[in-house]
């Protein structure tokens, strides 16, 4: 089956080199990891989530989408738009959006100043900020990938909050309950926002299927990499076996 993984916020496609060689080649025959737009090599950050959902769905065809943090989001914008080409989601700390519209203003205003000091500071400056982050907080310095995700552009990584930042996306509470593809949705233990988000998410979805990874975080498969890789096969054994 095939498999397209979709990374989070300042990370790239090569954060999930770990996952995809150790993954079990019965579950998965054909795997792409890409960089979202303002990452990696595409340095285009000016597309909101539905037009990245859009060229995905174009690109890949049908497949299982596994998404983290941001690139959750996007894959899930992928099953509401395109659901005749999501086999399967894998939702890691994932979230629908901020659903209250004046929050999600204040977001949108919060993501802009942000876009606009990640400009000013520079690249480098804005990865250890980021990294400092409480959400990151169990994430271990030599997990952070810190020096792949310096390879990104302060223009593209601003541009991407700009354009496709969760302020700027809609909200997709309203469209779980027709989200037909079964669905894993992940969460670290100790991650408390998000597995609130995924409790909530876990009530909503017609066919899911919620873990939790014991004592992990908001980056669960940087930190826990043998515990995530080992749910991942379970669950696309017992989904997708014949």
């Amino acid at each position: 089956m095939k498999v397209v993984f979709l990374h989070g916020f300042t990370q790239t496609a090569r954060s999930w080199d770990q996952t995809i060689s150790t993954m079990s080649t019965e579950v998965m025959s054909e795997s792409r990891a890409v960089d979202l737009p303002g990452h990696g090599d595409n340095s285009n950050g000016r597309v909101g989530a539905w037009d990245i959902a859009d060229a995905l769905a174009a690109e890949h065809g049908v497949a299982i989408y596994v998404g983290y943090s941001f690139g959750a989001r996007v894959a899930l914008h992928i099953a509401c738009r395109h659901p005749d080409k999501v086999k399967g989601l894998i939702l890691v700390s994932g979230s629908p959006g901020i659903a209250d519209p004046s929050e999600r203003s204040v977001r949108a205003d919060a993501d802009n100043e942000l876009a606009t000091h990640i400009e000013t500071v520079g690249v480098e400056a804005f990865i250890d900020e980021w990294l400092s982050n409480p959400l990151f907080k169990t994430l271990d310095p030599e997990k952070s990938q810190r020096v792949d995700r310096c390879r990104n552009s302060a223009r593209g990584l601003a541009d991407s909050l700009r354009y496709a930042g969760t302020g700027r996306q809609d909200s997709l509470w309203h469209q779980l309950p027709s989200v037909a593809a079964p669905t894993l949705l992940v969460s670290g233990q100790l991650d408390d926002k998000f597995c609130e988000i995924a409790s909530q998410m876990s009530a909503m979805l017609p066919s899911v299927k919620w873990v939790t990874v014991d004592n992990a975080g908001h980056t669960v498969h940087l930190e826990k990499p043998e515990r995530f890789v080992a749910q991942l096969n379970t669950w696309l054994k017992a989904t997708f076996s014949d």
